[in-house]
Parts: C-alpha cells; sequence; structure tokens
C-alpha cells in the first residue's frame, strides 16, 4: 500500500526529504577534543547545532573545526556545553567559568557509577552547590551507550528531546 503525503503536516515532508529540518536555533560547545567531541559537533550540525569546539589547549585539535581557546559570547542562553573528557585538569575551572554564563544546559561526561570528579573541583573553587547542580551527569539518553558515535547519539537525542520539551530518558 503506498503512502499518501499530508499536506498539512511538515514533519511527513522532512521524513521525505521534500522539506529541510528546521534549524535548531541552538549551539552545541563540545569542551576539549576528543572522538567524542568529534562526534558531537559532526552530528550535533546535522541536527541544526551550530558547532563550536571549545579547548584551552591550543596543542589539542580535532580535524574540520576551528577550536576556540577563550569563553566568549556564544556562551548564550542558546549553548547547550557539553565537556566530553571528565579526567583534564582543567574541569573544575573551566566549568566555573561556564557557569558564570548565561548557558541553556551543561553536562559532562562520566558513568553514574562513579564520584563525578567536578563536584569536588568545582567545591574546592568556591562554587555554591545551586551552580554545581546545574551540571548534569551522565549525560545522554540512557541506552547504554560505550563507544565515542553512541554517546555522541545519546546526548544530542537527550538534548533533543529537551529542546522539543519531552521526557527523554536520562534517568539511570
Amino acid at each position: 500500500m503506498a503512502h499518501t503525503h499530508d499536506a498539512e503536516d511538515p514533519a511527513c515532508a522532512v521524513a521525505h526529504s521534500e522539506a529541510p529540518a528546521e534549524p535548531a536555533g541552538r549551539t552545541l560547545v563540545a569542551v576539549f577534543a576528543s572522538p567524542v567531541a568529534d562526534c558531537l559537533l559532526r552530528f550535533g550540525a546535522e541536527l541544526g547545532f551550530r558547532p563550536i569546539l571549545l579547548e584551552p589547549d591550543p596543542g589539542r585539535r580535532l580535524a574540520g573545526f576551528t577550536a576556540v581557546t577563550e569563553l566568549g559570547g556564544y556562551l548564550d542562553a542558546t549553548a547547550d556545553v557539553v565537556l566530553t573528557d571528565h579526567h583534564r585538569e582543567e574541569i573544575g575551572p573551566v566549568l566555573r567559568d561556564v557557569l558564570k554564563f548565561p548557558v541553556r544546559w551543561v553536562g559532562i561526561m562520566g558513568s553514574a557509577r562513579h564520584t563525578a570528579p567536578h563536584v569536588r573541583a568545582l567545591a574546592d573553587l568556591g562554587v555554591p552547590p545551586d551552580e554545581i547542580a546545574r551540571v548534569h551527569r551522565p549525560i545522554g539518553l540512557n541506552i547504554g551507550s560505550r563507544t565515542p558515535p553512541e554517546i555522541a547519539v545519546a546526548t544530542l537525542a537527550g538534548l533533543i528531546a529537551d529542546r522539543n520539551a519531552r521526557p527523554g530518558g536520562f534517568a539511570f
């Protein structure tokens, strides 16, 4: 049986590649050059996010992306910020400084089974508990993701669900 197009449903046209997806109007900031950041930024661009790589270390880069080394005006109310490495020494200072901006969402990779290193780092820097609580961890939908592409897909799916006011599945 052939599918009939519903002229009133723009989602149908998008699904059949007859209309472009609407831009998200959001900025995706991947912090730290990593395999997960590479996937997040590539997939995020396809999903309408404005991709930005924030990498404080000028010696670390990702092919295909120009890295910014300083915090700036791109950290506005449209920005979703994802720290893609929970082992970097700069986690505390970077998060502290990001939290000073009106970013929409901020998260850091990490397993729910392990102590979050950012909590102590931020507390040691004098960041108040209500600001520390703004940092989401773990990130992404609970789909059992393990590889960089899977983590990126899970994270972006959660951000899309949030953008569309849907519950998603962040519970672990």
